[in-house]
């Protein structure tokens, strides 16, 4: 998974500490360095894959609220500026966030934790063929998608099963397998989706993981059979 950011800002110290905290987080990938909203929006007009804007409030000729305001369908912002008088202003256009220069990488990555909050609830999260962001409390982890061997739901929860571990998220299973490619992964059960790569053994209505056995919903037996065989 990446989160494609963009930083909109005209001060260089404050450019840089972004770009800094940007590059500490592998998930987060910068396109661009904007110093004001005209090479911002040119920038948006020729990369339809921004997922995220650093944007500096006070800026000149046009502030970044009343260049949020004008975009359509606007990626998530975190607002950034060193006055605090603006928050509120920038909550009222649903931002993701709000950080008050200067900022510690710590309240950087607690407004990062929000986004991605934010991009679970509407399942957009994008995702590679190599690993996933995963949250559990208030941790990201990054989970490489071929050690997944399988997934459960849980009430409320989904346990994500590793080799030797499991994770446990606050989600729902339909959400993570939207983030996990289908050819490889394929739901067997109300309650199971299974890594069709690590199934070794099917012995009746049942997979056979390592120690663990996983029931076969008579609805989703075909579905499994036929990706199984063509696995």
């Amino acid at each position: 998974m990446k989160i494609n950011c963009l930083i909109i800002d005209d001060e260089p110290a404050a450019q840089s500490i972004l770009k800094i905290f940007i590059e500490k987080i592998d998930f987060l990938s910068l396109v661009a360095i904007c110093n004001n909203a005209v090479e911002a929006l040119s920038e948006l007009k020729s990369n339809s894959e921004i997922n995220l804007l650093f944007l500096d409030i006070n800026m000149p000729k046009i502030s970044g609220l009343s260049f949020y305001k004008s975009l359509q369908n606007p990626p998530f912002v975190i607002f950034t500026t060193a006055y605090p008088e603006y928050a509120v202003d920038g909550f009222n256009v649903n931002a993701a966030d709000y950080l008050l220069k200067p900022f510690s990488f710590d309240r950087f990555f607690t407004s990062i934790n929000k986004v991605v909050d934010k991009l679970n609830v509407k399942t957009t999260l994008t995702t590679s063929e190599e690993s996933i962001i995963i949250k559990v409390d208030k941790r990201l982890h990054k989970v490489t998608i071929s050690s997944i061997f399988f997934i459960e739901a849980f009430g409320d929860y989904v346990k994500i099963y590793l080799e030797n571990e499991f994770l446990l998220t606050n989600n729902r299973l339909k959400n993570i397998l939207t983030l996990l490619p289908n050819k490889m992964f394929v739901q067997v059960h109300k309650s199971y989706a299974t890594n069709l790569r690590k199934v070794t053994i099917i012995e009746g209505n049942q997979i056979l993981i390592n120690q663990y056995k996983i029931p076969i919903g008579l609805k989703y037996k075909s579905e499994f059979l036929n990706k199984f065989n063509n696995e």
